[in-house]
């Protein structure tokens, strides 16, 4: 056969289409709209409904809003922490500041990159890992374990005394700037140890060179307070004053919870990665001395089953999945069967979850957070997430997602490890194996 496309074989393409009802409907179809509507599948839309048999008693009424921000992991981690604090005082509604935690996590990625940098000074400026390191050192995604870090070294404040600024919320432009002078620091190191310079020096010039950009998230974020007073109103009218507190005691004693017992499981069916073992990635995190990134991957069955326990119990369940897919925005709906793509186009798409991620199709994306599920005959069938979108999509707010979403977009659940038998619990004592930092399971919830 010939490598090229020829005429005639253009010429036979163009007659199956103009002989083809179905391609010349879609085509018609899709030049005026979206391709959301054309192939959504309305029965499918008739049958959603926002009832559910378990919901958390103390789920918040207004849902927060990350703008046009990548910060979806840590908005997740605080409505998380906010639903507990709001449960300890009896609040209507409470939001933690999402500027405090962007302007650490940022300060540390900073610190962590130019460490990376230092650690790598043998590797070629054109290899891979290189290229990878400088791609993107400064930007809004996170995991799990990365926040936690930051609460413990840093703390929190309420918003009310460090509220969202133009750039916190429009991240863009502060990225690209910060991100283009560590850049500039990484070329300087990089060439500092070309010329002989050693590593306590390289080390020293590292330091002034973090003073810029503590600078510069001052001027973009704000500074971040050392102490503020905080008084509230509960449900009952009960006035509440507290003055004078650190962020790190605010954290430690009034979120009540206790963020480190909380674990992370995957589910990754890769021919490259096992089930019941315990991974890592190299290269990513953020806090230097903080704890390391572990996933523990397991099967959907069981993933479900600890959400479901800690829902019961009436916590809610941080997650991470690939919201992107078989999923409208406006509805608020993740459903495999929403669309039907074959009908529109003729042809089948569809792959098993460990193809689209060893195909690059899926990864994760986005993090949000289960507040309910609907159980029936003893079997999950759908989940009720809180987003950090705004009010406007789905339930004001928050999200449907079907049982068989869950099975195929769903990667990660955070779970207390009470909710674990001992046999799972033991493995997250093992030496963590290291992947990638571009394998399919490194990606950061945006």
């Amino acid at each position: 056969m010939d490598k090229i496309i020829s005429s005639k074989q253009i010429n036979t393409y163009r007659k199956k289409f103009n002989s083809s009802l179905l391609y010349e409907s879609s085509m018609n179809a899709l030049t005026r709209s979206k391709l959301e509507d054309v192939s959504m599948d309305w029965e499918t839309f008739r049958n959603i409904d926002h009832t559910y048999s378990n919901v958390i008693t103390s789920e918040m009424k207004k849902v927060t809003n990350q703008k046009s921000s990548g910060r979806c992991w840590g908005f997740a981690a605080l409505n998380l922490m906010r639903i507990e604090l709001a449960k300890k005082y009896n609040l209507v509604d409470f939001e933690f500041s999402q500027s405090y935690f962007m302007f650490f996590d940022k300060l540390e990625k900073a610190n962590y990159f130019l460490e990376n940098i230092l650690a790598t000074l043998d590797r070629p400026s054109d290899g891979r890992l290189i290229s990878w390191l400088v791609s993107s050192p400064i930007q809004d995604g996170g995991q799990w374990d990365m926040f936690v870090n930051l609460m413990e070294k840093y703390g929190i404040v309420p918003q009310s005394v460090m509220p969202e600024r133009f750039h916190t919320s429009n991240s863009r432009s502060m990225n690209q700037l910060i991100t283009r002078q560590l850049r500039k620091f990484a070329s300087i190191l990089r060439l500092e140890n070309n010329k002989g310079t050693n590593l306590a020096k390289l080390r020293k010039m590292k330091l002034d060179m973090m003073e810029d950009i503590y600078n510069m998230l001052c001027m973009f974020i704000g500074k971040p307070p050392e102490s503020f007073d905080w008084q509230i109103r509960d449900k009952k009218n009960k006035f509440l004053r507290f003055d004078n507190i650190s962020p790190i005691d605010f954290y430690k004693n009034n979120v009540g919870i206790n963020l480190k017992d909380k674990v992370c499981l995957i589910h990754c069916p890769m021919d490259t990665k096992n089930f019941n073992e315990l991974y890592t990635i190299k290269y990513l995190g953020n806090v230097i001395e903080g704890q390391i990134i572990k996933y523990l991957n397991i099967n959907i069955d069981d993933m479900k089953k600890y959400a479901i326990k800690s829902l019961k119990n009436d916590e809610p369940v941080w997650f991470g999945c690939d919201v992107g897919k078989m999923f409208h925005r406006d509805l608020g709906v993740m459903d495999m069967n929403l669309y039907n793509y074959k009908l529109t186009f003729g042809v089948d798409s569809n792959m098993d979850k460990a193809t689209r991620l060893e195909y690059g199709d899926s990864q994760m994306t986005h993090a949000m957070l289960f507040t309910g599920v609907d159980i029936k005959s003893n079997k999950s069938t759908k989940w009720r997430v809180e987003n950090s979108w705004g009010v406007k999509g789905g339930c004001k707010g928050y999200y449907l997602m079907t049982d068989q979403w869950f099975d195929q977009y769903n990667y990660e659940v955070v779970v207390d490890k009470k909710y674990l038998p001992e046999k799972v619990r033991k493995l997250f004592n093992k030496k963590p194996t290291f992947l990638n930092p571009w394998d399919p399971m490194g990606a950061l919830a945006k």
